[in-house]
């Protein structure tokens, strides 16, 4: 079963480095690839994948894992994949993991589509960078 996975994220892998074009389905088909993070002193290494609390991730540091360095917390490590097309509540992103031309977010009761790439800024923070749908 192992080495049937392991040739799996094979064929997966270039679906997951063209992120801009991934569906919902898309990585809700390669997530169950992958193993769940865990806390207990694993090496993960730049590019590797995990599962966290059923989201995808990926690693942007070489790290030990720590108990309170999860994906959903420690946006310097982690960044989650964001489907093409979703739309979900704007967070305050890092300079790792901002929003990208064409990114959906819900922010005060609309729906707002980032204007730029790189985008760290709320709506009524920089409007130039948002456009009310």
């Amino acid at each position: 079963q192992n080495a049937v996975k392991r040739l799996l994220r094979k064929v997966a892998e270039p679906i997951l480095t063209d992120e801009t074009n991934l569906t919902e389905q898309d990585i809700e088909d390669v997530r169950m690839l992958y193993t769940q993070w865990r806390d207990n002193g694993v090496n993960y290494v730049i590019g590797d994948k995990v599962v966290y609390i059923d989201k995808l991730y990926k690693v942007l540091q070489n790290h030990t894992s720590q108990e309170s360095w999860t994906p959903d917390a420690a946006s310097s490590l982690f960044a989650k994949y964001r489907p093409l097309g979703s739309v979900e509540e704007w967070v305050q992103p890092d300079s790792t993991n901002p929003y990208m031309i064409d990114d959906l977010v819900i922010f005060k009761g609309k729906t707002y589509e980032s204007t730029i790439d790189n985008n760290v800024w709320s709506p009524t923070a920089y409007p130039a960078g948002w456009k009310e749908l």
